[in-house]
């Protein structure tokens, strides 16, 4: 079962932080991942949510974006910009979310 960690979503131009299992994030790591899932949703549309599976890996799910291929750019070109930030999000998952 996924963990979801934050998510957005265009049509009703909200976004979600999960306060319960990670409220002890540093407010700088909240503050970006709010820019990365409202950016997403800019710029593609539909909804999206960053989630830990199982094992710890962080996801990208998609719901209805207006461009397919340009929600696939769009999630490579975060996941290659923030591969540092989300490396460190998978370690505190498994590091404090067993």
């Amino acid at each position: 079962m996924d963990n979801v960690l934050c998510g957005a979503n265009a049509q009703s131009m909200r976004y979600y932080f999960n306060e319960d299992d990670f409220g002890i994030l540093p407010e700088q790591i909240k503050k970006e991942l709010k820019i990365i899932c409202v950016t997403y949703c800019a710029d593609v549309g539909g909804a999206v949510t960053l989630s830990f599976d199982d094992a710890h890996h962080l996801h990208f799910q998609t719901i209805d974006p207006i461009d397919e291929i340009g929600s696939e750019l769009k999630i490579r070109k975060l996941q290659n910009d923030y591969r540092e930030l989300f490396e460190q999000l998978e370690e505190f998952s498994r590091t404090f979310c067993k």
